[in-house]
């Protein structure tokens, strides 16, 4: 575990399902708790990236909307009256624990063009150098990419990418189930928890299964997905239960939690 344990730059995923209930609205308490721990990582000399979902979520909410819209414009302009009120809380939140953070919103022609991806890449240097956070999110207004679900329209595969382009030592996905199973333990009782991967197979991909909640556009599969990139680049992955964002502690500190995927 000395390549968790030890790791300085560290990029953190969240998910949809882990910043909203079921109705939509965002969960304070946990978005709370996550700023906080991300915050006294940062103290503790840590490097924090965080990579945000829910755009299109809190937009909905904020605008009083029960179901999403099928039109693409229309989801583009809820995302963007979500990411605004997103940014608006990361930014008290972290800034009631005294850290500074920035908005990076992505798209995938920036990072598959020379230029933009140096560009990309010194943006993320200076921002940790000056010990500010980047919460980093997929431009929705101008990429429709994870609105229509293409393959690196999700932010498990971006947050994998932002690990790669920022050469960090660890990925961190915090989502709605406590680690990859050998059968789906929302439908199986007896399905148990693998804790460890050496080498993504065909076998461990078939075990992603499907889509994820009704409020994300990801789930296992997407994970998978990320993870394949991070360790391939030679950055270990984590998944780990959002619920309770503590557990990056427990986490770091070498604990037998969630699933590990190990660098190749």
């Amino acid at each position: 575990m000395s390549d968790i344990t030890q790791a300085k730059r560290i990029v953190v995923k969240v998910g949809t399902s882990t910043l909203t209930y079921e109705n939509g609205k965002a969960n304070f308490r946990t978005i709370e708790e996550l700023c906080k721990v991300l915050s006294d990582l940062q103290n503790s000399g840590k490097e924090m990236i965080l990579v945000t979902s829910g755009a299109v979520a809190v937009g909905m909410s904020k605008l009083g909307l029960k179901e999403r819209p099928r039109e693409i414009e229309k989801k583009q302009a809820i995302a963007a009256v979500g990411q605004c009120e997103l940014m608006f809380l990361y930014d008290k939140l972290f800034g009631e624990f005294n850290h500074i953070v920035a908005q990076v919103l992505l798209s995938s022609d920036v990072i598959t063009h020379d230029t933009s991806k140096q560009n990309v890449q010194n943006t993320f240097r200076a921002l940790l150098e000056m010990g500010i956070i980047p919460v980093v999110n997929e431009n929705d207004t101008v990429s429709i990419d994870e609105l229509v679900g293409a393959h690196i329209g999700d932010n498990d595969t971006l947050s994998a990418t932002v690990a790669v382009l920022s050469e960090s030592d660890l990925l961190v996905l915090l989502t709605d189930i406590d680690g990859l199973y050998d059968a789906d333990p929302r439908k199986n009782p007896d399905a148990k928890r693998i804790p460890r991967v050496e080498k993504i197979t065909d076998e461990i991909k078939t075990l992603g299964g499907g889509e994820g909640s009704s409020r994300g556009t990801g789930g296992m599969r997407t994970k998978i997905s990320a993870a394949t990139v991070s360790t391939e680049a030679g950055i270990p992955c984590c998944i780990i239960d959002g619920a309770a964002p503590k557990d990056l502690y427990r986490l770091l500190a070498g604990e037998n939690l969630g699933t590990v995927f190990e660098a190749e």
